[in-house]
C-alpha cells in the first residue's frame, strides 16, 4: 500500500485537473516543484511522468514511469501507469517493450478493458493485426452485453480464435 498522504494525492488531482493539454509547461513545472519536495514518492514520478506524456516527451515520460513502478506505485495508479508506461513505449516504436508491460497490466489488472484495448493497439502496431482484432473480438463478446450482440456470441469468440491461431502461425 502507498504511503502517499491523501493530502498530497489531492494536491497532485488539484495539478492534474488544472493542465492544459495544449500548453504543458506549466503543468510539469507544478509537479516538478512537488517532485523536489517528494523525490521518491511513487504518485509523483507517475504524475510528472503523465505530464511529460502529454507534452509529447515521451523519453521523458518513460523514464519517470519507471521510477514510479519501481518505487511501488501501487492500486488503480499502478494500473493507470502500466497502460501509458506501454502506450508511451508503443509511441517509441518499442513494441516488445510495450507489449510485456501491457501483458504485465493485463496479468495484474485481467478485467481492465482499458488495459486489453491498449494491448490490441500495441500488437497491431507491431504488425500483429490479426491478434489484435482478435483481443478487440474479446473484449466485445465480454464487455458488450446487448441482445443484438449476445446473438452472435458464439461466432465473435470462434472468429477471434480463429484469428489468434493465425497470429501463431
Amino acid at each position: 500500500m502507498s504511503s502517499t498522504s491523501p493530502e498530497l494525492l489531492d494536491r497532485l488531482a488539484a495539478l492534474f485537473a488544472a493542465r492544459d493539454r495544449e500548453n504543458m509547461a506549466p503543468t510539469i513545472a507544478a509537479f516538478e516543484a512537488v517532485l523536489a519536495e517528494h523525490p521518491d514518492d511513487p504518485h509523483v514520478l507517475y504524475e510528472v511522468g503523465g505530464s511529460y506524456d502529454t507534452a509529447g516527451e515521451e523519453d521523458t515520460a518513460a523514464a519517470y514511469y519507471e521510477r514510479a513502478l519501481d518505487a511501488g506505485l501501487d492500486g488503480d495508479a499502478r494500473r493507470r501507469c502500466l497502460l501509458q508506461y506501454g502506450s508511451t513505449l508503443r509511441n517509441l516504436d518499442r513494441f516488445d517493450e510495450s507489449l510485456a508491460v501491457l501483458d504485465r497490466a493485463r496479468a495484474e489488472f485481467p478485467d481492465s478493458e482499458s488495459v486489453q484495448v491498449w494491448h490490441a493497439l500495441s500488437l497491431h502496431a507491431a504488425g500483429r493485426s490479426d491478434a489484435a482484432v482478435a483481443e478487440l473480438m474479446e473484449v466485445a463478446a465480454d464487455r458488450i452485453r446487448t441482445p443484438d450482440l449476445l446473438r452472435y456470441e458464439a461466432a465473435l469468440r470462434g472468429n477471434a480464435e480463429y484469428l489468434r491461431s493465425l497470429d501463431r502461425a
